[in-house]
């Protein structure tokens, strides 16, 4: 007996595709916060010295690691990276306009 698997094509954005309400806050804070992480274990600091460079409780520097990005806002994940000495460039786009092309403002 053969089982089929249906599949389906994502959009991008796992927690729309799962249907959470604020999907696009959520991935936006995921998205910020995974290149926090990848500076803090490219750097290999221990939790109680990302704590200071962070300036937060140890307690949130585990919830950090363990890719508990929703715990913090988008605010706090940004001054995250301004600590870790990284410039953030904000970049808004239009979406694209009934023609097919895409401005960006």
């Amino acid at each position: 007996m053969t089982t089929e698997t249906e599949i389906y094509e994502g959009s991008g954005n796992v927690f729309a595709d799962i249907g959470l309400k604020d999907a696009d806050e959520l991935f936006a804070r995921a998205q910020i916060g995974v290149e926090v992480l990848k500076i803090l274990k490219d750097r290999k600091l221990k939790q109680r010295e990302i704590a200071a460079l962070l300036a937060v409780k140890q307690s949130e520097v585990s919830h950090l690691l363990n890719g508990r990005f929703s715990r913090f806002s988008e605010g706090k994940l940004l001054a995250f990276l301004k600590k870790l000495d990284r410039q953030v460039m904000l970049v808004i786009n239009q979406p694209e306009n009934r023609h097919g092309i895409s401005v960006s403002l």
